[in-house]
């Protein structure tokens, strides 16, 4: 009897849990699998790879959710995209690999660190010097893909922050509306959630149970948050995503040094 009552409340704990991270999904493309991975560790308590897997699927579906909001809208910026994926999807397939090769299969909480870290800084540097940058919209910077390959190698090895980042480099490599930054990194989210997840598939390293009431919660949140962005003026939504990425960092360190307690 215990053991169901503890069950019902981790099950509304996740659709909780998924409706409020997908709001922000929805909102700022920023969240996906930074919260859902750690909140699925240490909330319902999954070993590392389980949680990355099903954090993967997770942020698959919401963003697929979203993705039409803002494709409808022309959001989506197709050749920052492509050298976007050019250097984040060999390096996914390369953390993929390293998450399976571990035997122990325990989460490492030294790279929740590690990320955190890395958008405490960037965050802040945006902060400080994102509006001194300009480059105009149709100057593509070619190197943008060695930017997003240890993207692709964190998030095939974490799932954690892969959206965070993306905004981050859009913002500092790009004039585009915060409207264009959240669409082109929606779209690069999906890609590499949707890679990374048929190779989880493939280990075995989904929770499906989770992934329901996550999903349960997660897919009305994301079109919550679709619905707001249109009513957030550009100048608005763009300290909004830089303060939540800050937040993330903060969160994702906070994770990380619990877990390696």
């Amino acid at each position: 009897m215990r053991d169901s009552h503890f069950l019902k409340e981790s099950k509304l704990m996740q659709i909780l849990i998924g409706f409020v991270i997908a709001v922000f999904v929805g909102l700022t493309g920023v969240g996906g699998g930074s919260f859902t991975t750690p909140a699925l560790v240490l909330i319902a308590g999954l070993s590392g790879a389980e949680a990355v897997g099903t954090a993967l699927v997770f942020s698959t579906i919401v963003r697929l959710a979203a993705a039409p909001f803002y494709m409808a809208g022309k959001h989506v910026h197709l050749r920052y995209l492509w050298l976007m994926l050019l250097g984040a999807v060999p390096g996914l397939l390369a953390g993929t690999y390293l998450l399976s090769s571990f035997k122990s299969r325990q989460w490492n909480p030294v790279v929740l660190t590690i990320i955190g870290a890395i958008l405490i800084a960037s965050s802040t540097f945006t902060l400080i010097y994102g509006n001194r940058r300009r480059r105009a919209s149709g100057d593509v910077p070619s190197w943008l893909p060695w930017l997003t390959l240890p993207i692709g190698l964190e998030t095939g090895f974490s799932s954690a922050g892969a959206g965070a980042l993306g905004t981050i480099v859009l913002l500092n490599c790009s004039q585009m509306s915060a409207a264009s930054v959240v669409g082109t990194d929606l779209a690069f989210g999906i890609v590499l959630a949707a890679t990374g997840s048929v190779f989880h598939f493939s280990l075995g390293s989904i929770s499906t149970p989770a992934l329901k009431a996550l999903l349960l919660g997660g897919i009305p949140g994301v079109l919550v948050g679709c619905a707001l962005a249109p009513r957030i003026p550009s100048h608005k939504l763009k300290p909004l995503i830089v303060a939540l990425t800050l937040l993330l960092g903060v969160q994702l360190i906070w994770s990380g040094l619990r877990m390696g307690r």
